[in-house]
């Protein structure tokens, strides 16, 4: 098995100013990690966070505004980081909006999928060994929302299941041996940050947005913010390129790779090659 070290890495973690992002950085900082860029729409939130960590470690983290939801902010983002630190060792697409309601919806979807990957795309030009880079990590959060069906989060489901298919699809052989970039996806559960708050405002339309409070089990059933981060610091130190990993529950985070390969080999055995 190959261990993937911390130590000396550069990171740029999108949604990095709260809830899951905040705890990536307090983790990776705690494990060497050289720099960290947060990016967030939250700048009062990013500031403080990176006020925080640079009093026990100093002149490593910055904070920068981007919303992901815009493509110029992406590349002015992308490029500041770049000034900064002259590399990006692991790209990290957490920001992620779990809103499907009608005035936001499009907003999210282009957090959720189409900020994650022009940052992406961005990430392995600047690290592909192919360009002349040093290679590289990209991890992208996907959701358990994209291995069931949610009817108050149809949207959300969607954007989700188009990240993990993206990563692995983009993942295949020979990408890995060509670029030096490693490409991993993680599915994390309901976890008790703030986005499973206000569940009667996130579906489609009100009425269903009432049903969800009624039946929704995600706050009862939520893990904590430290099992979600124990899972996802396993999946960067041992995870092989093109890995799918699950967090769920305040269970052991588990690579899930070979039941994604198997039941969509079912698939299409059973469908497109029938």
């Amino acid at each position: 098995m190959v261990l993937y070290e911390v130590e000396g890495k550069t990171f740029l973690i999108t949604g990095g100013a709260s809830g899951l992002g905040a705890a990536y950085v307090e983790a990776f900082l705690g494990l060497g990690a050289k720099n960290i860029a947060v990016l967030d729409v939250a700048e009062e939130a990013g500031e403080a966070l990176a006020g925080r960590m640079n009093e026990s470690n100093p002149g490593k983290v910055i904070f920068i505004k981007c919303d992901v939801s815009k493509e110029d902010e992406i590349t002015k983002a992308f490029n500041k980081v770049v000034a900064a630190f002259k590399q990006i060792d692991v790209l990290i697409n957490n920001a992620g909006i779990m809103v499907d309601a009608p005035d936001f919806w499009r907003t999210a979807c282009d957090v959720n999928w189409q900020g994650l990957v022009s940052f992406t795309m961005k990430a392995i030009t600047h690290m592909s060994k192919a360009e002349g880079g040093a290679g590289g990590t990209i991890i992208n959060i996907s959701s358990t929302a994209a291995l069931k069906k949610y009817r108050f989060l149809s949207i959300y489901c969607g954007a989700k299941m188009a990240v993990l298919h993206f990563s692995q699809s983009l993942a295949m052989d020979p990408f890995f041996d060509e670029t030096g970039v490693r490409v991993l996806a993680i599915c994390i559960g309901p976890t008790d940050t703030p986005l499973i708050q206000g569940l009667e405002n996130k579906a489609y339309c009100p009425k269903l947005g009432k049903v969800f409070v009624k039946e929704s089990t995600m706050q009862k059933d939520s893990q904590t913010v430290s099992s979600a981060v124990n899972a996802f610091v396993m999946m960067y130190k041992t995870g092989p390129p093109g890995s799918i990993w699950y967090s769920n529950k305040n269970k052991a985070g588990r690579d899930i790779t070979s039941i994604i390969d198997e039941a969509f080999a079912d698939f299409q055995k059973k469908i497109l090659e029938a």
